[in-house]
């Protein structure tokens, strides 16, 4: 059996009364002692802290980096301004999503990755084959990242980092902090204003400690960070996206600007302008049930009312904000309308559900600062 890893934090997390469990090959915190629904909770009130080390982050320089890493995302790399952030997706020649990424733009041909935690070998190993040579890409294996999430986020953190205060959603700034060199990142997966921050391993612990002693905050694990995400429609890799998925058919057009829609020079871009021009044969939407009441999970097959499978579950669970279930999953193109009524099969019975916006709590993200 190959060992767990763990962060730089896993004594913290221990001592916090952290609940553990394997996740992308880390030995993780799952919940605290307020438990899933109490950390939510208290990450949509206040201040919630996550420890994402275990996430893949990677920077890329060199002659030309900006043109070749619009050869392996669909996202508009050229018209982004220094210190912003873009959402995308490592496509395949099958339309297909390798891994979804967040890009950040220091300078011209100079970017900042941050990639899933299960993907981060296999997506640096497809950066090395996809790039030229002469690129400089080089994995940041020293450095921590932790978040902190939520409507009082952004004024606990100025308390220790004043430059918090004045950053929108985003886009990002390199600091200077305590003698260590930091990212700061306005950018989030829960839906809330909130920050993620990469430093080394060396200087993280300090950095926790103290966001741990703030009022507003609490460490969240990942059951929390997940149903958080799921409230906010934000895909999860390998479960609403993966390989044999494409970002039309996840309802991720929003993040390919339309240059790159007309353009295309990326891996998979004939797929993906013909399912622009086509439509998909399915696309991903949200599944409430009509009860109000019962969760349905992953997984879970989706039927029309004459019993024929026209889609399935690939998120689903409860939703501590709005206090009732919430699930996204595929459906046939013809039911993807808002209100199309599907039967989810349900532990053998048949749960009348309709389709719905995959975002079911509104974000409150800062894109604009008073």
């Amino acid at each position: 059996m190959t060992s767990l890893l763990r962060t730089p934090l896993y004594e913290l997390h221990v001592a916090c009364g952290a609940k553990f469990a394997p996740f992308a090959g880390y030995e993780m915190p799952i919940q605290y002692p307020l438990g899933v629904k109490g950390e939510h909770l208290h990450t949509r009130a206040q201040a919630g802290l996550f420890d994402v080390s275990h996430m893949g982050q990677i920077r890329i320089q060199g002659l030309g980096a900006t043109a070749a890493l619009e050869q392996v995302v669909p996202a508009a790399l050229q018209e982004m301004q220094p210190g912003q952030i873009r959402y995308s997706q490592l496509t395949l020649p099958n339309g297909g999503i390798l891994d979804d990424l967040m890009l950040t733009k220091f300078a011209e041909d100079d970017w900042f990755l941050v990639v899933n935690g299960a993907c981060k070998h296999g997506d640096l190993a497809h950066l090395q084959t996809q790039l030229p040579a002469h690129l400089t890409i080089h994995y940041l294996s020293e450095q921590s990242l932790i978040a902190i999430q939520g409507p009082a986020a952004r004024t606990a953190l100025t308390t220790h980092i004043p430059e918090a205060a004045r950053l929108p959603f985003m886009t990002a700034q390199p600091i200077h902090w305590r003698g260590h060199d930091m990212i700061l990142s306005c950018c989030g997966y829960t839906g809330e204003d909130g920050f993620e921050l990469s430093l080394p391993n060396a200087a993280v612990a300090d950095c926790a400690a103290l966001l741990t002693d703030l009022n507003d905050t609490t460490w969240v694990g990942l059951g929390a960070r997940n149903s958080l995400r799921l409230e906010a429609g934000l895909c999860l890799y390998g479960h609403d996206i993966s390989t044999d998925t494409t970002p039309i058919e996840a309802d991720l057009l929003w993040s390919i600007q339309p240059r790159r829609r007309a353009e295309g020079g990326f891996l998979g871009a004939d797929v993906i302008q013909r399912q622009l021009r086509e439509g998909p044969s399915r696309k991903r939407v949200g599944i409430r049930p009509e009860d109000g009441k019962t969760p349905i999970r992953d997984d879970t097959p989706l039927l029309t009312q004459d019993g024929e499978t026209i889609g399935h579950i690939t998120s689903g669970g409860f939703g501590p904000t709005i206090e009732g279930p919430v699930a996204m999953g595929y459906v046939a193109a013809a039911y993807q309308s808002p209100d199309a009524q599907v039967i989810a099969r349900v532990r053998g019975r048949s749960l009348p559900c309709r389709v719905t916006n995959a975002v079911f709590f509104p974000p409150r993200y800062r894109r604009t600062l008073a």
